[in-house]
Order: structure tokens, then sequence, then C-alpha cells
């Protein structure tokens, strides 16, 4: 009887599989990162259509004023995209601590589902964008629900084990990567399309010239949706919902340095260092490009593929190969230490061989150094608090590029394309330092 029992009972359901979450991950990146070649199309389109007046009026104004102080009066108008940019890295530093610790609580499907869910809100409120600060309005309500990268990281946790957890969050890093370069891509071919002068009736509904990559955004986080609804399983435990605490929004600062683990908050102090660092390397790269060796966009967008590409394939395939032989502290310290070498080599770059030369450097080293920082943390905390940590971890990631592309922008034109990577390299060091005390993680 038990044996015809056991014959006929229904199988066990199949975890959630990595593809899964990465697929999840690389559709929610495209469409975050469509924006970012648009940036000084969308300042001259509404100061054309509203001009000095409003909010508009009033952000111009901050950052004329800001580059004029610093003697950078040409940069102005790169310097608003970065203040502009930093709405949206406020609000995710913000935010994503609390979207992580309720799906410690309620789970992550569900938190996906929300976080997708309101972000497409904020994609179709910038397709009607017929004014300024309806723009505005969707880049705060996307940085709001954007919690989904440190949910899905944490979903890694859930459906890892604690040996293969750091190569794991490699494929995150790729998704990352992935999405970042088809992304900017996919805005720069659609940027040409205009429905507001092609259907000048739909101009009244607040369509706009950048409405159609807007919807190619929207598009992408419906299907993202559906996708998370259809195949995406539910990944924490019973059990560590109950241990999890209750979650409610707080001062990020205090969640920050209320974390009781000493690891968890060296480690997070490591990759928020390394993140200045990182980014100020990405806000100064075109910039240093264009002046020193006279690269159009169209060059500079070859280089970022290159990056891109090189930062995928360390993610997705050298560092789980590493992984095998050697601690994430170890790698870790590895990725510091090519990074460090990458910043020098691309700041003291006098033929355009060496600044590819050096960005292969850099791509190696950060995709050496993100999953081994994000597999650390995850390994150090307890499984009732992975999306805390881990929203924590991605919270000082938005911080650092809240305010570092301003700071990098204003250095690179008042000291020099050299003090930026010098700076970076310094910075890098420091990581490295801090990096040496950290323990190998229980496994």
């Amino acid at each position: 009887m038990s044996n015809a029992t056991s014959h006929f009972a229904p199988p066990s359901p199949r975890p959630l599989s990595l593809g899964v979450i990465f697929l999840t991950l690389y559709i929610d990146l495209i469409g975050f990162s469509i924006i970012f070649p648009l940036g000084p199309d969308l300042l001259e389109y509404y100061l054309k259509l509203e001009g000095r007046t409003g909010a508009l009026g009033w952000l111009v104004g901050q950052t004329d004023a800001l580059a004029q102080t610093f003697g950078i009066a040409s940069y102005a108008p790169v310097l608003f995209g970065g203040v502009l940019s930093s709405v949206f890295s406020i609000l995710q530093f913000v935010f994503a601590p609390f979207w992580g610790a309720l799906s410690d609580r309620r789970g992550r499907r569900g938190v996906l589902m929300i976080s997708v869910a309101g972000t497409a809100l904020g994609y179709l409120i910038w397709v009607c964008s017929g004014s300024f600060w309806l723009f505005l309005l969707s880049r705060i309500v996307s940085g709001g629900f954007s919690g989904n990268l440190s949910v899905a990281t944490a979903a890694v946790a859930d459906v890892t084990t604690r040996e293969e957890r750091s190569k794991a969050m490699g494929l995150v890093g790729a998704a990352f990567g992935l999405g970042l370069v088809t992304g900017p891509t996919l805005g720069a071919l659609t940027a040409h399309f205009n429905l507001a002068a092609s259907m000048p009736g739909l101009v009244r509904f607040g369509i706009n010239p950048f409405s159609v990559p807007a919807l190619l955004a929207l598009g992408l986080c419906l299907i993202n949706l559906v996708w998370i609804a259809a195949r995406f399983k539910e990944t924490l435990s019973d059990a560590s919902r109950a241990g999890a605490v209750e979650p409610r929004m707080r001062n990020p600062l205090g969640a920050i340095l209320g974390l009781k683990n000493p690891a968890v908050r060296r480690t997070n102090l490591v990759a928020f260092v390394f993140s200045i660092a990182f980014v100020a390397m990405e806000a100064a790269l075109t910039f240093l490009a264009t002046q020193r060796f006279g690269y159009t966009a169209r060059e500079n967008g070859l280089l970022l593929g290159f990056f891109g590409l090189c930062a995928i394939v360390t993610q997705g395939y050298i560092v789980r190969k590493l992984f095998k032989f050697a601690s994430e502290v170890r790698i870790l310290a590895g990725g510091l230490g090519f990074t460090i070498v990458g910043l020098l080599v691309i700041g003291w770059a006098v033929r355009p061989w060496m600044l590819y030369a050096g960005l292969t450097l850099l791509a190696l080293g950060s995709g050496l150094v993100n999953p081994s920082t994000t597999g650390l943390i995850s390994l150090y905390a307890g499984s009732e608090e992975q999306g805390r940590v881990l929203g924590i971890f991605r919270s000082l990631s938005a911080l650092s590029r809240a305010f570092t592309p301003v700071l990098a922008g204003v250095v690179f034109w008042r000291y020099g394309s050299l003090s930026v990577f010098l700076g970076g390299a310094v910075l890098a060091a420091g990581a490295l330092a801090l990096s040496v005390k950290l323990p190998t993680p229980v496994k």
C-alpha cells in the first residue's frame, strides 16, 4: 500500500531556477537604462517648451549657479543631467531597504510584482509627460518603487546553497551588465521616432518626442510583470518569514548604522568606497575620451559597449570559475587590485589602445568585486534578513550614484581628467585596505 501511495504521489514542486531570476533582472534593467542617452535632449526639449519657469527653471538655475561657482559654465547641461539622475538615486537609497525588508516578511514574488507594477506606472507617466513636472513625477514614482534588484538578489540567496551563493551572484552581475548594454542602445535607436511630430493630435494627451522610448520601457515592464506572475515561484520559506522583523520606513542611514553584524558593516563600507571610485570613472570616461582622443558619440558608444561586454564575460563566466578555487575575500582583494591598476592605466593613457587596456582591467576588477561583496553580505547575514541586508547594500550603491557623478564632473572640469582617475585609484586602494580584515564566511 505504501509503495502504491508513493508511486502515485504528486511530484514536489520544482524550485525557482536562476534563469527565471536572470531574465527578470535583465528585462528590468533594460527598461531602467533606456533613458541614459536621452538626458541632454530631454533638457533641450523641456527648455524650449517651458523656458526657465517652474520646477525646470529652478533646477536649471541651481545647476547654472553651481557651474558658475566652480568656473565650469560649459558643463552646466551635463551637470543638470547629473542632478536629475540624482533624484532617482536618492529615492532608491531611501526605499530599497524597505522593499528588501518587506520581501523578508511578505515573500519575494508579491513584493516584486508590486515594485514592477509601480515602475510601470512611472513609465506610463513618462509616456504622457507633456510637461517637465510630469516627467519629474515619473522619475519620482520609478525611484520610489525601485526595489526589484535587491528583492531579486535576495531570491538568488534563497535558492542557492552557501557554497554556490557567490557564484550565483555573478549571474546577477551578468544580467546587470547585459541590461545596461542593451537599454541605452535601444534608447538611442528609438529616440529617433517622434510620435509628437508624426501624430500631432496626440500632443494634447501629453505625447512627446520621447514617448517611444518610454513606451518601450513600459512594454518591457509589463512583459516582466506577466513573466513574474507566470514563472516566478515564491522562494522564501515560512520559517524565514516568521523570523523576519516587521518592515517599516526609517531613516536609511539609521538602517545602515544599525547593522549589528560587524562583517556586514565592513563589507558594505568596502562596497560603498569602491562604488564611489567606479561611478566617478563612469561619469568621466567619455569626457576623457572626447577631450584626449577626439572621440565622437559613436566611438564613445563603442567604448562603453566594449566595457559592458568585458563585464558580462567576467561576471557571467570567469568569476564563476574562480569561486571554485578561491574564497570570496581573496577574489575581492584581487578585483580591487585590478581596479586600481585599470584606473591608473586609463588616467595616464596617451593612446586609445591604453584606454581599452585599462577598461579591460577595470571590467575584470569590477566583475570580481561585485559578486564577491554581494556574496559576502548574503553569507554573513541570516536567512530571515536577506532582503533587508541586501536592500541596504543596494541602497548604498544608489547613494554613491546620487552624488558622485556631479562631484566627478566638477573635479574633471576644474582639475583635469587625471585627477578623477587618480582619486578613484586611491579610493579603491582604501577599499582594499578595509577588505583585508574581512573574515572568511562559514559555508
